[in-house]
């Protein structure tokens, strides 16, 4: 078996612009970008979807740049931000999967156990949201009222 070294692993990637202000190659007004965003939203891609293809397809490399405002605070304005923030989706979407696993292979404890550290992300990212204002107090995950979603 392979040396494992305690360090995390690999810390490579990309990394955001240090800087604040638009890059001058970057040709478009904060409302051209802002109306962009809108748009995407409206075609149904979802926040972390819309950079992406505001990055690799308009050139632009932050949104937040430009605008000073970041891609959810623009679909907020124009009401088209998702009920639920996109990174709690995406963990709910994969406790499903799991769940639905699960029911075909009980005995897979990994999976077990990674549908319990899966979960309990869910219930601290639901307190932080909670806390902040982003779900309403009473929201609750449940798994068998969310199995729709998947």
């Amino acid at each position: 078996m392979p040396h494992r070294s305690r360090h995390k692993k690999g810390s490579s990637g990309s990394k955001r612009p240090a800087r604040k202000t638009p890059p001058p190659w970057c040709k478009y007004s904060p409302e051209e970008v802002e109306n962009l965003v809108v748009e995407l939203a409206r075609k149904g891609y979802g926040p972390s979807m819309i950079g992406i293809i505001l990055r690799d397809q308009y050139g632009i490399p932050l949104v937040k740049q430009i605008t000073g405002k970041s891609i959810t605070q623009i679909l907020e304005e124009h009401g088209l931000a998702p009920q639920i923030p996109e990174d709690l989706q995406a963990l709910i979407k994969r406790a499903i999967r799991i769940r639905r696993h699960l029911e075909e292979h009980p005995k897979d404890m990994s999976a077990k156990r990674g549908l319990i550290l899966v979960e309990s992300k869910i219930h601290r990212l639901v307190k932080y949201y909670k806390r902040v204002g982003k779900l309403p107090p009473d929201w609750e995950y449940r798994p068998e009222k969310i199995s729709i979603f998947g």
